[in-house]
């Protein structure tokens, strides 16, 4: 087929005929239309879908800066400490990319986890939306291999014993658990080995996974549409110039929209950036500025604060938990088999699997059970779609209670964040069982408690108010 070029009339402006040249060439204009130029999103967003764009933006942030950071940084174990020091004291500016990379990493999390709060509240993860809550899944715990990985670089007190702490637990794992420590160490400590392959991983493989996701993220969020407050979705009533008459193009709207949520972002990143980037020992440790040393070991190893409500599930799993573990597989299973009506053969399958449960619990270490309990905690939130059997989307319509369910397990998780934080008491630990158990109840008893009670009836278009 020939080429045809599509002609401007000679006195169009320069910039025209320069885009006209490209678009010829590369679909540029209809990439911009399409992912947002004239993307048609419900009118109704409010302030919690700024943390969409938020993150795409702290993640340019942190791949600008990890940039400027890797031309001077060795990973080396000998050199590595001396080289973050030389970027912060001898480097032009290297203090300031140095901090803005790591408040960038403690506010992609906050962004993320505000971001995934929006889509429990609004039912973001129901269908058609499945697949988009899945790559976000995928997105999370990319970032937080990337955030484990990126952790031992400095090479400080606290990157090296809690690399050192995290890889052993994988020891914990019966069989293959010493070998799978060793493999991912390289070595039979953490190490100089160590060093490279989690910087290999930080600065290349994980951040083209990364970024894989994310264009996945986006391309399944345009296929089916943004979700909105209400739950509506406003394909379903197609206006005479046959986009969505509850709809409005996302430029210049949105545009607007996100430009004021980037600029109040900005004003408290900058705050942060410079005048308090340690944030009291919570975004970067006070332990992180002593060389590591493999022969003193820090009097309390705690990992950064976003790890820390999965870190506490981990140091709640004690021997004596584990037969409130046994009680509550039981307990789910008789649930399973009096409240549900699942095919006979699936029921077996759920006894099966509770049984052999049952019967590791007895066997296995409580160390295992910690690493797996710390592991499902994470991996459960992918199952949200098919747990959730609410006739609505939207917290706006759901019975009143359902909010206090959400505001309990919201509560349970900051506390299990806390108590990661600090060293372990009997106390602290009674505290941190009872929220795992609140926690895994959030999503194990979802199929029933969500769709209990006396919903509201949902619109068939969305509210809003012009302001």
């Amino acid at each position: 087929m020939a080429f045809v070029e599509k002609k401007l009339p000679a006195n169009a402006p320069a910039a025209a005929k320069a885009l006209n040249w490209v678009d010829n060439r590369f679909p540029l204009t209809k990439l911009w239309n399409d992912q947002w130029g004239k993307y048609y999103a419900p009118k109704n967003l409010n302030f919690w879908y700024f943390f969409g764009s938020l993150a795409m933006l702290v993640l340019v942030l942190q791949i600008v800066t990890g940039i400027f950071l890797v031309m001077h940084y060795k990973p080396d174990a000998n050199l590595a400490f001396a080289s973050v020091e030389y970027i912060m004291r001898d480097v032009p500016w290297g203090w300031l990319v140095r901090y803005m990379h790591s408040t960038g990493a403690s506010a992609f999390f906050i962004i993320v986890y505000l971001h995934m709060t929006r889509g429990l509240m609004y039912g973001s993860y129901r269908k058609p939306r499945e697949l988009i809550w899945l790559f976000g899944v995928g997105i999370f715990l990319c970032l937080m291999g990337e955030a484990f990985f990126g952790y031992l670089l400095p090479w400080g007190q606290m990157s090296y014993w809690g690399a050192q702490v995290i890889v052993n637990l994988f020891g914990a794992i019966p069989f293959i658990g010493p070998d799978l420590s060793l493999w991912i160490r390289g070595d039979y400590v953490v190490s100089d080995a160590t060093l490279n392959r989690f910087f290999a991983f930080h600065v290349i493989a994980i951040p083209l996974v990364l970024l894989g996701l994310v264009a996945a993220h986006l391309i399944a969020l345009h296929e089916v549409g943004s979700n909105n407050p209400d739950g509506v979705e406003v394909k379903e009533n197609i206006g005479a110039d046959g986009h969505p008459v509850d709809s409005i193009p996302s430029h210049p709207y949105y545009s607007v929209h996100d430009i004021f949520g980037v600029t109040v972002f900005l004003t408290i990143f900058s705050a942060v950036v410079f005048f308090a980037p340690e944030m009291g020992g919570y975004f970067l440790e006070y332990n992180n500025f002593i060389p590591a040393d493999s022969l003193k070991t820090p009097p309390h190893i705690a990992p950064v604060w976003y790890f820390t409500p999965y870190y506490s599930v981990l140091r709640a799993t004690t021997s004596q938990f584990m037969y409130a573990l046994i009680a509550g597989v039981f307990a789910y299973v008789t649930l399973v088999f009096l409240k549900t009506k699942l095919a006979a053969q699936i029921k077996m399958a759920i006894a099966v699997v509770g049984l052999v449960m049952i019967a590791g619990m007895l066997v296995l270490d409580a160390k295992f059970w910690g690493v797996v309990l710390m592991g499902v905690s994470v991996m459960i939130l992918a199952a949200l779609p098919w747990l959730d059997h609410s006739p609505v989307k939207s917290i706006r319509y759901r019975p009143s209670w359902h909010k206090l369910v959400y505001i309990t397990f919201g509560i349970a998780f900051v506390i299990l964040g806390y108590l990661g934080i600090l060293p372990p008491t009997d106390g602290r630990t009674l505290v941190a069982q009872i929220c795992t158990f609140i926690y895994f109840g959030f999503f194990l008893l979802m199929p029933w408690w969500s769709a209990m009670g006396t919903f509201k009836p949902v619109p068939t278009r969305v509210t809003f108010h012009p302001h």
